[in-house]
């Protein structure tokens, strides 16, 4: 019995389950797996399987949008990233998102819904060819395995840090819930799964800013005692210490924020990751296909409270035992130390706020979004594998019920591949580290495609292809050559100044413009797409369908306009 308890158990947990918690955590894992055998009987055939029967309305579709990135991505890693740089890191939830998310619903989502494609790399198979949409299918599947991975490493740690279970258990046990009911359901169980993990991550997690901010004193008290506590103000501006790369915590220069994050990772992520356009792609009409992401924007600008706010706070009052103050470091530096690190700082921040009951709905939403962050990757590379790989390149002919059979078994294939891939996060000196060079390897060049091909008429068939495998070689190539050499780094940022996160930034703006141009070099060297084969895939050669808006208030453009305006608002309140 010792031996068995030990499986799952090591010393050093910080806290123990009360019955009421164990019962909450209990709740959701049997809710979530009921869910999977629910949508089982509404997942027939393979529009049903892998695009919830394009039933969903506009509120399901963008809370869904919004919650598969939700994930360890927001939860963890950003709340380590605000302890490390402060508030720079909203940059990724304001710039880094909103006006990509406004571009995708207003701008591309009528290409996507009209062309009916099933999959972004099934839209560049349509204007590009079997070259492009085979290129960018291996990519996104590669990368969608790793970043389910990711997800359950930080599942794992947060079990790990808070209860002591063992991060090999805690692995197994996520995965497998996962694995259950997304092949049950499909994409339905996944979409339905995630307004419940939304709605859940929000109730768990927003009791930490709450509490955290009533302790501080208010958010005047806080920023003078990060100031105290840290020697510099530096840490709660987002754009007045931009000036220069060695005036702020990140070691990054408004060029690389505005153009590297809020232009060309931004835009790459929200507008062309099947992920979350899979979501969008299940609206049951266009108007809902527009708005999904609208909506979906209004509740991303909220998400820094329940996650920037706490690893600010932890600079403010976590303390040792000895009410000292606490110092994280580098998952590298923890291992070897002991010391707790940047990724622990929302785990540490729920259990010095939560007690027995609330402990248990904290963990259940910290879980309900690594869950989710899963389910919406693993989701995804069935959808890819299936329609893009397998059905493109392997078995064309196969009937319906067989695709709907391939997507259930890659749904488990890529989960077990998925665990093997969450070891190899261990390595990585955090878990953004390793988010941010997966998205530069493959987002970045791939959205430099996407969007010649949605408003270049000129760009052809060898153009996006070989654009888009010269973009994705040029940033692995760049990622290599700065972890062979260091002093790469000030070549690839342009300042000797620049520290690792200015890498990704700088990195993903190079490759997505080798990939624009290459594209655009190509193009011009090739035989031009006749442009009647153009209709439903470029602007200029399509006429966009009415979305049956009547009044002010149904138009997506009129709430884009008020979403834009409160971005202003808040990036002014928190220059």
């Amino acid at each position: 019995m010792q031996a068995f308890i030990a499986l799952f158990l090591v010393s050093h947990r910080m806290a123990v389950l009360a019955p009421a918690d164990i019962v909450i955590l209990a709740l959701y894992f049997g809710l979530v797996v009921f869910i999977g055998f629910y949508a089982k009987g509404k997942a027939n055939t393979s529009e049903d399987f892998f695009l919830a029967g394009r039933e969903m309305t506009a509120w399901i579709a963008g809370l869904s949008f919004v919650s598969a990135n939700l994930g360890s991505l927001e939860l963890m890693g950003w709340a380590g990233a605000s302890y490390q740089y402060g508030i720079l890191a909203a940059h990724w939830y304001w710039i880094g998102a909103i006006p990509a998310m406004l571009f995708l619903g207003i701008v591309m989502m009528p290409f996507y819904y009209i062309s009916k494609t099933h999959s972004v790399p099934g839209y560049l198979q349509l204007r590009f060819g079997e070259g492009a949409r085979g290129l960018a299918a291996i990519s996104f599947g590669v990368m969608t395995i790793l970043m389910s991975g990711v997800n359950m490493y930080a599942m794992a740690v947060v079990m790990q840090t808070i209860l002591g279970w063992n991060i090999t258990f805690s692995i197994w046990v996520g995965a497998a819930t996962v694995a259950l009911y997304v092949m049950l359901g499909g994409l339905r169980s996944a979409i339905i799964n995630e307004v419940l993990q939304f709605v859940l991550i929000w109730a768990g997690a927003a009791m930490v800013p709450i509490l955290g901010l009533v302790e501080a004193g208010g958010w005047t008290k806080l920023k003078a005692q990060i100031a105290v506590n840290m020697g510099s103000g530096d840490y709660m501006h987002m754009w007045k210490t931009l000036g220069h790369f060695k005036d702020n915590p990140m070691g990054v220069h408004w060029t690389g924020i505005v153009f590297g994050l809020g232009f060309v990772i931004s835009f790459g992520y929200w507008t062309t990751d099947f992920l979350v356009v899979q979501r969008v792609l299940s609206a049951n009409n266009l108007r809902a296909a527009k708005m999904a992401p609208i909506i979906g924007s209004i509740f991303k600008m909220a998400v820094p409270l329940i996650v920037i706010v706490p690893g600010l706070l932890a600079l403010a009052v976590l303390k040792n035992p000895d009410g000292t103050l606490m110092h994280l470091v580098p998952a590298d530096i923890a291992k070897v130390t002991g010391q707790h690190s940047y990724d622990d700082v929302l785990p540490l921040m729920l259990i010095r706020y939560c007690g027995p009951g609330l402990l248990g709905l904290g963990i259940t939403a910290l879980v309900a979004g690594f869950m989710s962050g899963m389910a919406g990757n693993v989701s995804a590379f069935s959808t890819v594998w299936t329609y893009d790989i397998y059905g493109a390149f392997i078995n064309k002919k196969a009937s319906d019920k067989h695709y709907v059979a391939m997507g259930r078994w890659s749904t488990v294939i890529g989960m077990l591949v998925s665990i093997g891939t969450a070891y190899l996060v261990m390595n990585a000196a955090s878990i953004m580290d390793y988010v941010q060079a997966l998205f530069s390897f493959f987002v970045a060049p791939l959205f430099g495609t996407v969007i010649l091909g949605m408003l270049w008429k000129r760009a052809t068939h060898w153009g996006g292809f070989l654009g888009l495998l010269a973009g994705t070689m040029a940033s692995v190539g760049m990622f290599l050559w700065v972890h062979t050499n260091a002093h790469a780094l000030r070549y690839i940022a342009m300042s000797a100044d620049a520290q690792p996160m200015a890498e990704n930034l700088y990195r993903a703006l190079w490759s997505w413009l080798i990939c624009v141009g290459v594209t655009v070099v190509v193009s011009y060297m090739t035989k031009p797409v006749p442009i009647e084969q153009l209709g439903g895939l470029v602007y200029g050669a399509t006429p966009i369908p009415d979305d049956g808006a009547k009044t002010l208030w149904q138009k997506p453009i009129f709430w884009a306009i008020v979403v834009i305006v409160v971005f202003f608002v808040l990036n002014l309140i928190f220059w």
